[in-house]
Parts: C-alpha cells; structure tokens; sequence
C-alpha cells in the first residue's frame, strides 16, 4: 500500500477511535452522574456504550492488523532460523486471514438475521446498522492478512512511516 494512503486510513483509524472513546466515555460517566444525582438517565446510554464498545474494539482490531501488533505466542520466532521465520509468518498470517474472512462471512449472516427481526440497537438505531462493523473490520483485517501472506511483507511501525 502506497505510504500516502496507508497513513490516510491509520488516521480516519485513530479519529474513530479517539471519537468514539470520546464519546463512550462521556455517556457512561453522564449515565452515572444523573443516576446518583437526579434520578434518571439517558434512556438508551447503556446501549450505547455496549454499541461503542464493540466499535472500538474491531476498529482498534483492524488498526492493529495494519502493523501486525496482535498478541501472539512467538515461540517458533525465538528458536527458528530467519527462514523458517518467515515461513511461518507466511503461514500464520494465511491462517489469520482465513479466521478473519469467515468472522466476516459468518457476522454478514448474523446481521441479515437482525436486519429480518427488526432488532433494536439503541434509540430508534436498528442492530443491523451497528453491527456492520463486523463484516467491514474483519474484512479490512483478512484483506491485510492476505497481503502480508503473499508477499511476507514486515509490518511497518508508525516511526518508519513517519506518522
């Protein structure tokens, strides 16, 4: 991905995140706020923050699969050669974008079926909606597996990239 684009989509990543943080945060702390103190809250705040949660995470999820910074268990980096290092890379990234790609089909499945009951998210916002970030994130995340199975490229860190 040309250095341009990527450091466009790391910041619309890193402005969702902020926002919705943000927001999230501000909901949750007013939602306690007028319990203790008045008795009554915004009706669907929780819901809301549920919503925010789930945003934040497949984003902050996708942002990470940007710079290959999931937790992982990298035994075989610590004894194996640097090919078999890379083989292996190869190997676990193809696997990630498989999980990643069937998330994505599967969470498209569970969406038409909120999208057919007429599902509630929060306020009059239908499930559906909030739940397209599923398929949208997994999707990026296989999408950037896929190419880094390909061609075993090494993520590069926000210093190189000079963001």
């Amino acid at each position: 991905m040309n250095d341009r684009l990527r450091r466009a989509v790391h910041t619309v990543e890193t402005a969702l995140l902020v926002a919705l943080l943000l927001v999230m945060i501000g909901v949750a702390v007013y939602q306690v706020l007028a319990r203790n103190l008045f008795g009554t809250g915004i009706v669907w705040g929780d819901e809301l923050v549920r919503v925010s949660v789930l945003w934040v995470t497949m984003i902050g999820a996708a942002s990470a699969a940007a710079t290959d910074s999931h937790i992982r268990i990298d035994i075989v980096s610590r004894f194996a050669s640097e090919r078999m290092n890379g083989v292996a890379s190869r190997i676990t990234s193809a696997f990630t974008a498989l999980v990643c790609g069937l998330l994505g089909w599967y969470s498209v499945r569970f969406i038409h079926w909120d999208y057919l009951d007429d599902t509630i998210g929060f306020g009059a916002v239908p499930a559906w909606v909030c739940e397209l970030i599923i398929p949208v994130a997994a999707g990026v995340m296989a999408l950037r597996y896929v190419v880094r199975a390909v061609t075993g490229g090494e993520a590069r860190t926000d210093a190189e990239d000079g963001a």
